[in-house]
């Protein structure tokens, strides 16, 4: 982590961060609108850096602990951190896009997964499944909540549906740094950990696999695929949490 403290944030800042996060958002729109078969990775990553210049953005990612792209792309097994390549997207693929964006010297973060074309049902479920997990691990970032709150609901809503949820990575606080405390499980108990606060600003990213939640790191020692070679999906915003409750920053 880039911080080892949670720093609130004031009004005029979560205002900067939206700011950060509509364009982040408008982004990733234009991103997964060019999803279909025969598309090359890299040509995802092209759009993302040419997209967030032309509206005065720094791709986040590019760079940053020595990553080569603005943009991860990770499909089908891969869970996280997927590099962009000559790889050809294939009708029935599911693929996972994670963006950042720099403006103004705030930070915003967001993933999406879709589908390539027609996929057989047990992806559309993962997806549908990713989608309402993020969604109900928002709603529990309200002021006086805690952060297992927010982890348990997400891994219930998963293994209800019969999946899993990824242990090995997490969602993050984010501000002035991409990462910042408090770390963000996917899993966890009711009423214990971190108090969720007025003027924190957090990620919330559920990893969903279809099987088992154990993962590994290919020899590129950055793409974490599944252990037993399923597919995986994966949904992130930035959110502020405030008064009136969660505030998704990275809305479309």
């Amino acid at each position: 982590m880039d911080s080892n403290r949670i720093v609130l944030k004031s009004a005029d800042e979560i205002e900067r961060m939206r700011r950060s996060g509509a364009v982040l958002a408008e982004v990733m729109e234009l991103i997964v609108a060019h999803v279909a078969p025969g598309v090359r990775t890299i040509e995802l990553d092209a759009i993302a850096r040419r997209e967030l210049e032309r509206r005065g953005a720094k791709a986040a990612f590019l760079g940053m602990y020595g990553f080569p792209a603005a943009l991860c792309v990770s499909v089908n097994e891969q869970i996280v951190h997927g590099f962009p390549s000559q790889r050809e997207l294939v009708a029935g693929d599911i693929v996972s896009l994670d963006c950042g964006a720099l403006i103004d010297d705030f930070y915003s973060d967001m993933a999406r997964t879709v589908p390539v074309g027609k996929v057989d049902a047990t992806s559309e479920k993962l997806i549908d499944v990713t989608r309402r997990a993020l969604a109900a691990g928002t709603e529990q970032l309200k002021p006086g909540l805690r952060l297992g709150d927010t982890g348990a609901a997400i891994q219930q809503l998963v293994e209800d549906e019969g999946f899993s949820v990824v242990r090995d990575y997490t969602g993050h606080g984010i501000g002035r740094h991409l990462h910042e405390e408090p770390k963000v499980l996917n899993y966890g108990r009711a009423g214990r950990g971190t108090r969720w606060q007025a003027g924190m600003v957090v990620c919330v990213e559920p990893m969903v696999n279809v099987g088992t939640e154990k993962t590994r790191t290919l020899g590129d020692k950055w793409t974490v695929v599944t252990a037993d070679g399923k597919r995986s999906a994966h949904m992130e915003d930035t959110i502020a949490i405030t008064a009136a409750g969660p505030l998704v920053l990275t809305k479309c």
